[in-house]
């Protein structure tokens, strides 16, 4: 028998060191494709996660942003207030200084009422 019919009757009929070679190998094959779907279904996770987690981020950049801006509000409302309660104070003082001109004047005119009946009293 030649070499090459030699080789191809050892093709057709493995030894048992190559079936469980072959065996083996398969089960390599089998435990890799586990573990590269383990790792793509992990990877699909992750990204679900990362998804979720810029989904939150996002509404807590727009919570942020719209407490800025009541913030920048509520600081509008205080500097108006404070510019209202100064003008009330001033507003005061100006009633203040009026109500004592005023009580002045009436007691000129109580004194001058009085003066006046007393004269006209003595008469």
């Amino acid at each position: 028998m030649n070499r090459q019919a030699q080789t191809g009757k050892a093709q057709s009929n493995p030894t048992p060191t190559a079936k469980k070679d072959a065996i083996a190998v398969e089960a390599r094959l089998c435990r890799l494709e586990s573990i590269v779907g383990q790792i793509g279904e992990a990877v699909l996770a992750t990204t679900e996660t990362i998804e979720r987690l810029a989904d939150r981020v996002d509404a807590l950049a727009v919570q942020v942003q719209h407490q800025g801006h009541q913030v920048q509000q509520q600081g509008y409302q205080l500097f108006a207030l404070s510019d209202a309660v100064q003008t009330l104070a001033e507003n005061q003082n100006e009633s203040l200084e009026q109500l004592g001109q005023l009580t002045v004047t009436l007691q000129r005119l109580a004194a001058a009422i009085e003066a006046t009946d007393k004269s006209v009293s003595w008469e």
